[in-house]
């Protein structure tokens, strides 16, 4: 079986080392790359099964790069894992919006960066197995285009808004707390703040109007999607 390509951005050594030396001891490929530009060049020489994303880089950052491969039609399906000093939650925010996949703040142990990764890869196996579209009256969503249309016109939504308008679609009527919501798109272990979920579902809501009504805030506990008004 041919071992994963993993691509690590990061532009201090020891972090480097540490990360390729345990993923080389895991079974894993590793390429890496010490800033925002070579690891756009290598993404191209060689698409990456994931990358390890460092989000303080010099010249282009790691959101920069982040947003830069989520546009690109041939890179949006590469699995993202930022790395992050600061752990402010605009950083993280900004990242899911974007659509990066998970994110581990420094100083970080090697078997959860490891345990992350390898949660990430086997879950693009289980997803590939579940694509069928989900089309309510006007509204039609298809994650095998990862396409969303509205009377036929194309809404575009990030790489993380389109897994949220999926998830909650696939299961109207039933309400999720926000931190149930994380759990269906990246595992029950994810650390995440309720505002990254608050602040993408606002950003939904925004580009489906005027069918925000769709998604419904239930107080106190999270959110859910009505298909009957």
């Amino acid at each position: 079986m041919a071992k994963e390509n993993i691509l690590v951005v990061d532009d201090e050594e020891d972090v480097l080392e540490l990360i390729r030396y345990n993923l080389d001891k895991n079974g894993y490929r590793v390429s890496m790359a010490v800033t925002g530009e070579e690891a756009l060049l290598r993404v191209r020489a060689e698409l990456p099964d994931l990358i390890i994303l460092d989000l303080m880089l010099p010249g282009i950052d790691g959101l920069e790069v982040c947003k830069k491969l989520k546009s690109n039609n041939k890179t949006q399906h590469i699995p993202i894992i930022m790395l992050t000093a600061k752990g402010e939650e605009v950083d993280i925010v900004t990242g899911l919006e974007l659509g990066a996949d998970d994110y581990v703040t420094k100083p970080f142990s090697p078997k959860v960066l490891i345990a992350r990764l390898r949660r990430i890869l086997h879950r693009g196996v289980v997803s590939s197995l579940e694509k069928a579209p989900v089309k309510i009256h006007e509204l039609t969503i298809d994650p095998s285009r990862r396409q969303v249309l509205i009377e036929d016109k194309h809404v575009d939504l990030t790489f993380t808004e389109f897994n949220i308008l999926y998830a909650l679609a696939k299961r109207p009527g039933l309400v999720f707390t926000r931190y149930q919501i994380v759990d269906m798109l990246h595992g029950d272990d994810y650390l995440v703040t309720d505002r990254a979920v608050d602040v993408q579902i606002v950003g939904l809501r925004k580009k489906l109007t005027p069918y925000s009504k769709y998604i419904e805030t239930v107080r106190g506990v999270g959110y859910r999607f009505k298909d009957t008004f």
